[in-house]
Order: C-alpha cells, then structure tokens, then sequence
C-alpha cells in the first residue's frame, strides 16, 4: 500500500519529487506511525466491510478503525461484536482464497470498550485477529492502561506486528487541575511500552461534550480556547524532541452542505491563479462540502506537528492526505539542515534564499519532515497540495 494510488504512474511521475514509498503492518514502526493518514472511524455494526474493500469504494484509504465503543449504542455492543468477527471472518476467508489481497488493503485497527471485550474479540477471532494492525485504546488513563498495554506487547511478535493507540479524552486531561499531572503519568507509562505504541489520538468530541461544546463547521478545534490549551499541553508533553510520539490530529465531523453562516475559509487566489475559471468552480465544491474548515484545520494540524486526522466520512482522505504531502522547499531544506550537521555550521543560508536553516534548533524538525517525506512524498517544485484535492492533475 502506499498513498495516492489513485493516480497512474504517468501523474506520478508530474507531481512528485519523490512519490510515496510503500509500506505495510511489516513495515519499520516508526516509519509506520506516520502512515496512518486519514484514519477512517466505522462503526461495528456495518456489514459490508469485505464489499468495502474488495470494490475499493474509499478511494486513497489507508487505514481503518473498526469502533465497539462510542460509534455503537449500548444496547447494540453484542450485535456489533458478532458482526466484527463475521465481518472480519469473510475478509480473511477472502484473502486465503484470493478474492483479496492483503498487500492492498487498509491498515486495520480495531476500537475496544475494556480488558474484557478486547481478550474476547481475540479468543474468538482466532487466527483471524492478525488482519488487525492494532488496537485503539478509547478514554485511555494510567489506573486501566496497563492491562491494555499488557495484552497488546503479548500480541506482538515479529511474525504479525500489532500496536496500541491511546486516545486521549477523559476529564482529567482536559481539566485544568488535573491535566498535567495525568499527562506526564501517561507519558511514563507509555515509554515503558514505547515499542508497542503506534502514535497517539486526541479526543476532540469527547472533549467538547465535557463542556457542553460543539463546534461548527466554521471554527477549527484551535480556536476552541479549552481544546486549544490541552492540546498545546499535549503537543508540550509527547512531542519533545527528547522521547517523541507521533500524535494525530482530533476528528472533523462534517461532511454535508447546508447553509453557511460564516465567510469561506479557503481564498480564491490560489484557486483562480492556477486553474483560471476552473478553479474557481473547484474551489466552490470544496466549499459546498465543508471541506474548506476541514482543510483550514488540518494545516493548523501540520503547523503545530500533528500527523495524519481521524475522520469520519470519505470525503475527507483526499483532503487530509494532500495537505500532509511534504513540499519541494520543505523537504530541500531539511536535506540541506542534514547535510550541514558535521559540527562546521550553526546556521546556513536556505537554498532558496528566503531563510536561515539554523543546523540545532531544526535539526529534530528536519528527521520529521524526512520521515514524512517517504510516506507521503515530496511534490515537484511547480506543484502545490491544492494540486492533488481534485481529480485531475493539471500541468
């Protein structure tokens, strides 16, 4: 699997520097951590996941996260862990028979409630289980978060690599009192499993419900002032240079249009510069489907060192994965940053004579962007990621 797959080889060839390499649940872990992409939320109720696969109808989707917990009403959890191991059972049948290869598929991960229900899916899949890449840990605390991780390392072996990713969204890290006494508690559990985790998720919706809160297709998760203040308290503890987590960006939760009550967050400019009237009717689709918020937010994701967002429709894996694409000047720099630590140079002159890349202070930001240029790639020098929103590429 790699990303952008959609485009023949020829388009490939136009927009990209150097394309996306190819990776799968095998691959290197850290490599891995940024791979997740626009991770798509599907509830354990639905009951066309091998159809979903084998036609491919999500076009350019990497991963999948198949939810037993808030995606499934209490009264359902027994019906949707049935049809999990039901649907899970035709996939793997599917692929031994060869109706579906396992080199194509999305990573899948799989969304427990607790201990309990997460060792019964296991016992009762069987073998059947290694489909999964992981396990999403929901509303994840130091009290219960020990036994999860326990189970998850007992799962790993080299022959079927599997994960955990926490998420973090419980009262007592968006609480101010509390937050950053249970964030570096988590922090420390954590590093002891650091090889089983995968990266780390945000949980924006349970967040906001704790205050009553809903944002609207207008406004991003930062300019919400109590999500944007854990998050920032988020980003301080587990990105540090010294022992870093990948952490992914909270959901976006529309994708219908209706009635705008705010200005259109995407500028016409960019639109009409590079498309002419084309690009204007283009730039009025996104728009039409709440797209523009979702693209605004995961540009705020990328600058503050996010990687990658949970989403809940398909309409938004285009959206997020082309604004994660490393661009021409980003990726220069960070090879010239690279390139320049042999202790001669402090700071040295961009290539592109616009900036000073000083060798230190960006030498962690210039691993990262390396890292994220081999899963997402680097885009030639004349293209933008406005380039890869739309269906066609234009030269």
């Amino acid at each position: 699997m790699r990303f952008f797959s959609y485009f023949y080889e020829q388009e490939m060839d136009t927009l990209f520097y150097q394309k996306p390499v190819s990776f799968s649940k095998h691959s290197d872990r850290e490599l891995l951590s940024y791979a997740l992409g626009a991770t798509l939320y599907m509830p354990g109720t639905r009951k066309i996941l091998l159809h979903d696969l084998t036609s491919k109808k999500n076009e350019g989707l990497t991963s999948i996260v198949l939810d037993l917990e808030d995606a499934v009403g209490d009264s359902d959890v027994l019906q949707a862990e049935q049809n999990l191991i039901e649907q899970i059972g035709k996939v793997y049948r599917a692929i031994e028979t060869g109706h579906l290869s396992i080199e194509s598929m999305p990573l899948l991960f799989i969304r427990i409630r607790d201990l309990e229900q997460f060792k019964k899916i296991k016992n009762e899949l069987g073998e059947c289980f290694q489909l999964f890449t992981g396990a999403v840990l929901p509303k994840f605390e130091v009290e219960t978060g020990r036994a999860l991780l326990e189970e998850v390392k007992l799962m790993d072996t080299a022959e079927n690599p599997f994960y955990a990713m926490p998420i973090l969204e419980t009262g007592k890290v968006i609480r101010k009192e509390s937050r950053m006494n249970e964030l570096i508690s988590i922090k420390g559990l954590l590093d002891e499993f650091r090889e089983s985790i995968l990266n780390i998720r945000i949980g924006a919706t349970d967040f906001s419900g704790l205050y009553g809160i809903r944002r609207n297709a207008d406004t991003t998760v930062y300019e919400i002032a109590v999500l944007r203040d854990c998050i920032s308290d988020i980003i301080n503890v587990f990105l540090r240079a010294d022992a870093p987590y990948v952490i992914s960006g909270p959901v976006w939760e529309y994708f219908s249009s209706k009635e705008r009550m705010m200005k259109p967050q995407l500028r016409q400019t960019p639109f009409r510069e590079r498309f002419g009237e084309e690009g204007l009717k283009w730039r009025t689709e996104l728009i039409d489907r709440h797209l523009d918020g979702l693209i605004r937010e995961v540009l705020m994701d990328v600058s503050n060192g996010l990687t990658g967002k949970t989403i809940i429709h398909p309409t938004h894996i285009r959206a997020v994965q082309a604004m994660n694409v490393v661009s021409y000047e980003e990726y220069i720099d960070a090879c010239n940053i690279i390139d320049s630590a042999n202790g001669e140079n402090g700071a040295v002159k961009s290539p592109f004579s616009n900036k000073m890349n000083e060798i230190k202070p960006h030498a962690y930001w210039a691993a990262k962007t390396l890292l994220k240029s081999q899963i997402y790639g680097v885009l030639n020098a004349e293209f933008t990621n406005i380039d890869l929103l739309g269906t066609k590429v234009y030269v």
